[in-house]
């Protein structure tokens, strides 16, 4: 007899709100604490505080370095071009939607390496998601506003995205050569790789004058800096994966469509930012992108019966 699925309500349904508003608010906190970190610096804090003081009660996967190593490089990508682009010309409230074509990064770079292969939904989504990167594009067009971002922030935004995907497809791969390792564990110990990374790319790539910026940092900086480490990293993370040894992911997947919401509407009201028309186009054309990749099978899947019986 087959067991049936648990309702999606109680402790469930508040734990994929509490991941979805977590995430959601990651992206202030970023620009929060880039107020007195450098971006490299706050990246090697990020992952002192993802790892301590858990290193010490997680035990390490059942996994080689030869998988956390990748991991955590691509760990070191994602944040160290993220928090870049938040610097030097980004939104909290624009950088929440742009991370989320990592979907789309991950369904390419899944065709090009794992021999996966694209559904119709997909393609209908990687079309919306191009035409909302032009309506970013259009937006530096004409000499309109850019409201808070550039050129150059848009691209390595973007890149973090794409790193983000890169880090995506070594977990599966993780997967497939140990399956059924403890994804928590997993998080904690892929955290080790980028610390030195990041500390010595505060240190050579970073103006001299800047090292010691830390120090003077306030307590709402550090708090940013706990806030990405323990509760964006390891809290968040360890609540979605319970959700989804409890569900099925197609019931867990679609409250991330929540994240860029919650983050556009917390760029707006926490730190005044402003959206372009050609941005709130671009945005939707996104968002409604991560739509049609997440429902668009279920919706097929209902329509073929359908049509069988009108034969």
């Amino acid at each position: 007899m087959t067991r049936p699925a648990q309702s999606f309500a109680g402790l469930d349904l508040l734990a994929a709100l509490g991941v979805v508003v977590i995430w959601g608010l990651n992206f202030v906190a970023m620009k929060y604490s880039l107020r007195d970190f450098t971006p490299f610096q706050l990246g090697f804090f990020r992952y002192v505080f993802a790892v301590l003081p858990l290193i010490f009660f997680v035990r390490k996967p059942r996994l080689s370095w030869r998988w956390l190593v990748p991991a955590g490089l691509a760990q070191l990508g994602q944040f160290g071009l993220l928090f870049v682009a938040l610097k030097v010309g980004m939104t909290a409230a624009l950088a929440s939607v742009l991370m989320q074509t990592q979907v789309f990064f991950t369904t390419l770079l899944g065709v090009a390496l794992l021999g996966e292969r694209l559904s119709g939904p997909l393609r209908v989504g990687l079309a919306l998601a191009a035409v909302g990167l032009l309506c970013f594009g259009l937006n530096f067009t004409g000499g309109s506003a850019t409201a808070g971002i550039t050129v150059l922030g848009l691209v390595l935004n973007l890149g973090g995205a794409f790193m983000w995907a890169a880090s995506n497809i070594v977990a599966r791969r993780a997967q497939a050569a140990q399956p059924g390792y403890d994804p928590l564990q997993f998080v904690v110990w892929m955290s080790l790789v980028p610390i030195l990374p990041f500390g010595a790319m505060a240190l050579f790539f970073e103006p001299a004058a800047t090292h010691d910026q830390w120090r003077h940092a306030s307590l709402g900086g550090w708090l940013g800096v706990a806030y990405l480490g323990w509760f964006a990293t390891i809290a968040a993370y360890a609540m979605w994966t319970g959700l989804l040894k409890r569900h099925p992911a197609n019931r867990v997947a679609p409250f991330s469509l929540g994240v860029p919401v919650i983050g556009l509407a917390a760029g707006m009201l926490t730190l005044g930012e402003r959206v372009t028309a050609w941005q709130w186009a671009g945005s939707a054309c996104v968002v409604a992108a991560l739509g049609v990749v997440m429902f668009g099978g279920r919706f097929g899947a209902r329509r073929r019966p359908a049509a069988v019986r009108g034969l």
